[in-house]
């Protein structure tokens, strides 16, 4: 069975970095997309940056220039750098078969999210 294990939050100051993992295991689709969904307290879990197979990505306006995702094997990858407040929330991976959605209800496949804190 596919399963999705985030790891990498934490908590840092305003302009710092993290980078989050998402290991990924059990899947067999040869075109699918790899996303980073983030979910602050009161607001709709919103896509932040996602890598389609075909080696193309995408980011959210908010987090350009400043996210990178990147993808090796089976390791999904999201550098954030000069992180500020409103990127505190929980990050999630993500994973559907197809192409890249903004749309959480099209994703197949959820981790259980990693807890990101920005002071």
């Amino acid at each position: 069975h596919v399963q999705l294990v985030e790891s990498g939050g934490g908590s840092v100051q305003a302009g710092g970095s993290l980078r989050l993992s998402c290991a990924a295991s059990g899947y067999t689709y040869s075109i699918y997309c790899m996303s980073w969904f983030r979910q602050a307290p009161g607001k709709e879990r919103e896509g932040v940056a996602h890598s389609h197979s075909d080696g193309s990505t995408s980011y959210a306006d908010p987090v350009k220039g400043r996210f990178t995702i990147s993808k090796d094997k089976n390791t999904l990858y999201l550098q954030m750098n000069s992180l500020k407040p409103e990127d505190t929330a929980m990050y999630y991976c993500a994973l559907r078969d197809g192409g890249c959605s903004t749309w959480d209800r099209n994703y197949n496949y959820w981790g259980q999210g990693t807890q990101v804190t920005v002071s």
